[in-house]
């Protein structure tokens, strides 16, 4: 997830949809409420929680410009993917 300011957030859910709805509506107290975190630019689903968590950690280890570049791979304009879920 980011905001206007392409601040990037990476985060682990059973329920992607309630999720980002949490954090768009602000209802989650940290950092995506602190820097305005609310939309869904790059997400993956993964069948099972520690693969994911798993991948998670892999991901928020990577350089900024890594993650940058895997987002834009998949969404160049950055569209917010809420909608599409």
């Amino acid at each position: 997830m980011t905001n206007y300011s392409k601040t990037l957030y990476i985060g682990v859910t059973s329920n992607i949809r309630r999720r980002v709805w949490e954090h768009k509506e602000k209802l989650i107290e940290g950092f995506t409420k602190k820097y305005n975190i609310d939309k869904l630019v790059y997400y993956e689903l993964i069948e099972d929680m520690p693969t994911a968590i798993k991948r998670e950690k892999e991901l928020k280890g990577w350089s900024r410009k890594k993650k940058i570049d895997l987002i834009e791979k998949e969404n160049p304009e950055w569209l917010d993917l809420y909608n599409s879920l």
